[in-house]
C-alpha cells in the first residue's frame, strides 16, 4: 500500500434520522481532510450532508459531486469516471478522502461504483468501508417487525423494475424487501397479490424523516402516492 496516498473511506449515514449514525462514520468524519458526497445533476441537495453535517468539523470541505439520474449506461459510466479521478485528485495530495452515502455504503450505494473508479486511477489507494444502517433495517425497527427468523430467507430487491424478478424467486425465499419502489409500487403490489403475499405488506415512505409515513395496506398507494425513499417490507402469510 502507497502511504503516500491517502485513504478513501465509504460512510454510510443512515436513512434519515440523525441518532442512526453510527460511532465509527462520527469518528471518520471527524478526521478526513475532505468529503464528498453525491447529489444530483438536477440540484445540489445532498441528504448524506444533512445527516451527516453536526459531526462535520467547519473546517473540512464538502463537495457534491453530480451523478446523472438516468439508464444511459455510457453517461452513467462517464460521470463514474469523471468523478472518480476528482476524488482520486486528493488522494495523490496525500489527502484522506469520505465519500459519504445513505443508508449503508455497500446496499445499493453510489459509493461501489465511485470505488472501483478510483481502484483502477489509484491500484495503491487504501479503501475502507464503513457501513450504515439501511433504510430497511430502520423501517422494520419502526414496525417492530422480524426481517427473518429460523430457516428463513431474506431477499433485498430493487423495485425499479418493478415486480418481474420476484415473480422469478418468490417460490425461493420467505421474506423480501423491495428498496426503489418509487414508480412501480402498482406492479411490486400486484407480483405480491398474484403470490399471495400482500396482506404480509407494509410500505413506508421517508423512513427516519419528518414526513414519514406507513402505509399499512398496499392498496393505500392508490390516494397516497410513494415517494422517492419509498421502500416495501413483505414476506409469506405466517399462520
Amino acid at each position: 500500500m502507497d502511504k503516500s496516498i491517502g485513504t478513501l473511506y465509504g460512510i454510510g449515514v443512515g436513512p434519515g434520522d440523525p441518532d442512526h449514525i453510527t460511532l465509527k462514520a462520527v469518528k471518520a468524519l471527524s478526521k478526513v481532510d475532505v468529503i464528498y458526497t453525491a447529489s444530483s445533476t438536477k440540484n445540489n441537495h445532498s441528504l448524506a450532508v444533512q445527516i451527516a453535517a453536526p459531526h462535520i468539523p467547519e473546517s473540512t470541505p464538502v463537495h457534491r459531486i453530480a451523478f446523472p439520474m438516468c439508464n444511459d449506461r455510457d453517461v452513467l459510466e462517464a460521470a463514474w469516471e469523471e468523478n472518480a479521478r476528482i476524488v482520486a485528485d486528493s488522494l495523490k495530495e496525500g489527502k484522506d478522502a469520505a465519500f459519504i452515502t445513505l443508508g449503508d455504503c455497500l446496499t445499493y450505494s453510489t459509493y461501489g461504483y465511485l470505488s472501483r473508479q478510483v481502484k483502477k486511477f489509484l491500484p495503491g489507494a487504501k479503501l475502507v468501508a464503513v457501513p450504515g444502517i439501511t433504510a430497511y433495517q430502520a423501517a422494520a425497527a419502526r414496525v417492530n417487525r422480524q426481517l427473518v427468523e429460523g430457516e428463513e430467507s431474506l431477499v433485498i430487491l430493487s423495485g425499479v423494475e418493478g415486480g418481474d424478478r420476484f415473480r422469478e424467486i418468490a417460490k425461493s425465499t420467505e421474506n423480501a424487501v423491495f428498496m426503489k419502489a418509487y414508480k412501480n409500487v402498482a406492479d411490486i403490489r400486484k407480483a405480491l397479490e398474484e403470490n399471495d403475499w400482500s396482506r404480509n405488506a407494509v410500505g413506508v415512505k421517508s423512513c427516519g424523516l419528518p414526513e414519514e409515513k406507513l402505509i399499512e395496506n398496499l392498496s393505500d398507494f392508490e390516494h397516497t402516492p410513494p415517494d422517492y425513499w419509498t421502500l416495501i417490507l413483505s414476506g409469506k402469510r405466517k399462520e
